[in-house]
């Protein structure tokens, strides 16, 4: 099984944009493509994405994106947002999410896996975003699953940042269930790992429905932990460090370190889209 690992030792690759071939073969076949209008040449389309993933890296406002370095002739920043936008909307970054995924299942490592919360300070506010009295500021949050190596799998929408992790926990875990089903990941007989605050029955009852193991640290407000018969193997659990080291690799996109995107929507894609950039750039190292 290949180690594709996020370790606090490894140094961190250059995370510049994707190389023209890539993004032809890992973005382009998956992207929505519409029959009415004139349609966008292929190398313009390249650097509309080498754009978008410039964003993503730099943090830079929309407005000032160098189009000229990407794209021959002029061209307004307005309409590569509208392009990220209509992906967005009609479902393409996920889409070549999952495809990348799914077409890479051996490069995982499903011994087990991890599920945490992301909480990112918003400057902008927006939907999904709420004050969060413990960090002092407007965040907003998602859950995201990794494997045992730290590649994270998938993704919730976005919540307001006031709320804690297990809320609205079933329409949050489902989500995330349906994104790797999309990717072929099996969650029948997987290792769950989580922290305390994970430990509810309702999300237990979750797992047990979807054949999955929940291995969550015995959280003391429900009750004493020497008299609860759930399942725990604290040398699993030390796994779980992985998925805050794939956040920390994720805060090297400067658009990802601070909210800026309003929209819900937009905000999961951008992250959707650090997670391909991490993946694809870890396969090759």
């Amino acid at each position: 099984m290949s180690n594709l690992g996020f370790t606090t030792n490894q140094s961190i690759p250059n995370m510049s944009v994707l190389d023209k071939d890539t993004i032809k073969s890992e973005i382009l076949p998956h992207l929505q493509k519409y029959h009415r209008g004139r349609q966008v040449p292929t190398p313009k389309l390249v650097g509309i994405i080498q754009l978008i993933l410039h964003r993503l890296k730099t943090g830079c406002q929309w407005r000032e994106l160098p189009t000229k370095q990407y794209l021959d002739g002029p061209y307004d920043w307005r309409s590569v947002y509208h392009h990220f936008n209509k992906w967005s909307k009609d479902g393409s970054w996920r889409r070549a999410w999952t495809q990348q995924v799914k077409k890479n299942h051996d490069r995982l490592d499903l011994s087990s896996a991890q599920i945490d919360g992301t909480h990112t300070p918003s400057k902008r506010g927006g939907q999904a975003t709420g004050y969060q009295k413990r960090k002092s500021s407007v965040t907003s949050n998602m859950l995201c699953i990794s494997d045992r190596q730290g590649v994270l799998l998938a993704a919730s929408r976005p919540e307001k940042g006031n709320q804690n992790d297990v809320f609205d926990i079933e329409e949050h875990f489902n989500s995330l269930l349906e994104m790797l089903h999309e990717s072929g990941i099996r969650t029948d007989g997987l290792f769950l790992n989580a922290d305390a605050g994970f430990d509810t029955k309702k999300l237990r009852s979750l797992c047990h429905e979807n054949g999955i193991i929940p291995n969550f640290r015995l959280n003391p407000r429900n009750g004493e932990v020497y008299d609860r018969e759930e399942y725990f193997d604290p040398e699993l659990y030390r796994h779980r460090t992985v998925i805050e080291h794939a956040f920390a690799w994720m805060d090297a996109f400067k658009s990802l370190l601070i909210r800026f995107e309003t929209s819900a929507r937009n905000w999961l894609n951008l992250n959707l889209l650090g997670f391909m950039v991490i993946f694809v750039r870890k396969r090759r190292d």
